[in-house]
């Protein structure tokens, strides 16, 4: 069965044009021209596997959409497209659960790579949903929540590493699959220049718990698993503080003020 895709834009030929790219690459597309509509056709959202959603429309706009969706079904896939995009915009979207962020106007192939990667992530469980019984009662683990690269790489957190976490906040851990299967365990470490230059800079402190670095440190792997298509020399990968441009601290002076 094709995989559904719900398109929430205000701009007939926009919505004609994504439909026409998402069908002809085998998915099943619906169209909605504006919030309400696209909230009455999402339902409770068992019947698609993504949302592209457009973020500047009349009346409800796309992050209030987002909201409404993601009330409903806390796991939607759902990717903002916008001409407008901003630092503050994109930061909100991820507050809120985006899955990703799409600048418009967009090639046919940046449309379906971005749902390609959108579908690739586990759709989280409905808060609504019976509690599973918990993995260490079952006697397994759970699934990883995993990023996929578009050159075929696949990481995740390491699941191991709550602990070191706890003892070593400035060093993430995570566990990289080679687009040919082969895992390799990998870190992306903080330097202290790079918080200290962070905290000068943004009014509120960021320490190296905050979930801000644990965005940046992924934000950095997929980057270089993507530009250079291998995993880091010796499997380490640093944020320095020659790293933290403008934009990376207009994001921090962001999250510092919402978390």
């Amino acid at each position: 069965m094709a995989q559904r895709i719900l398109i929430i834009d205000d701009e007939d030929h926009i919505r004609q044009v994504m439909r026409l790219t998402l069908e002809a690459a085998g998915y099943e597309a619906g169209e909605a021209a504006d919030g309400p509509r696209g909230l009455e056709a999402f339902g409770d959202g068992s019947t698609w596997d993504a949302v592209l959603l457009d973020q500047k429309m009349p009346g409800m706009d796309g992050l209030e959409t987002l909201r409404h969706i993601k009330d409903r079904q806390a796991g939607a896939r759902v990717i903002m497209v916008t001409a407008f995009a901003s630092i503050e915009l994109a930061v909100d979207a991820m507050k809120l659960g985006a899955t990703d962020f799409v600048r418009k106007p967009m090639t046919p192939e940046i449309l379906r790579n971005a749902v390609t990667a959108a579908l690739a992530k586990p759709l989280a469980p409905s808060p609504l949903a019976p509690k599973p019984i918990a993995p260490e009662a079952a006697g397994e683990f759970p699934p990883p929540v995993s990023r996929l690269t578009m050159n075929g790489f696949r990481f995740w957190r390491d699941p191991a590493a709550a602990e070191w976490r706890r003892r070593e906040p400035w060093r993430h851990r995570f566990v990289v699959q080679h687009p040919d299967g082969r895992h390799q365990e990998m870190v992306v470490d903080l330097d202290a220049e790079a918080i200290a230059l962070v905290e000068r800079a943004t009014p509120h402190p960021l320490p190296a718990e905050n979930t801000f670095w644990s965005w940046l440190a992924e934000r950095l792997l997929n980057a270089f698993l993507w530009s250079e298509g291998k995993v880091p020399p010796g499997g380490k990968l640093t944020i320095e503080a020659k790293a933290i441009d403008r934009d990376t601290l207009q994001m921090a002076m962001r999250w510092g003020s919402q978390d």
